[in-house]
């Protein structure tokens, strides 16, 4: 752990965002530790980089999106930090369960909640209001 580990949390998860936004999803994924938990929206729990990474896919064959205006705020220990942003996309193609795309635009504040242990990020728990999504793209 590193002797300043509030600060650490806080520009890991500003890395994270900042490779999202990059389309780096290498970069994201190197950031999370092998078992992280990724706890979707109104939807199941993940465990595990590959599940991470296939989610990721999906998002980005269904979305195009970028995140603006956010805010990391970090616990003192560095073991947890929270971020609000918001998200600026385009529904491209669709998803299960979803209205169907067709190149929608959206505007969307979410936020998300972070595990961190070791310099990598544990736990992704991510938050928006879906019901305002769909209103957005029918």
């Amino acid at each position: 752990m590193t002797a300043h580990p509030q600060p650490a949390a806080r520009l890991l998860v500003e890395a994270y965002y900042a490779a999202f936004n990059a389309g780096d999803r290498e970069a994201m994924l190197a950031l999370l530790g092998d078992d992280v938990v990724h706890d979707l929206n109104q939807g199941p729990r993940q465990t595990g980089r590959a599940a991470f990474a296939a989610f990721m896919q999906r998002m980005d064959a269904c979305y195009r999106e970028r995140l603006d205006e956010v805010v990391v705020l970090a616990f003192a220990d560095g073991r947890r930090a929270a971020a609000e942003y918001v998200v600026h996309g385009q529904y491209l193609a669709d998803d299960a369960g979803l209205p169907p795309a067709r190149g929608q635009t959206y505007r969307l504040p979410g936020g998300a909640f972070f595990g961190i242990e070791d310099g990598r990020i544990t736990r992704v728990t991510n938050y928006y209001n879906l019901e305002d999504w769909i209103a957005q793209v029918r």
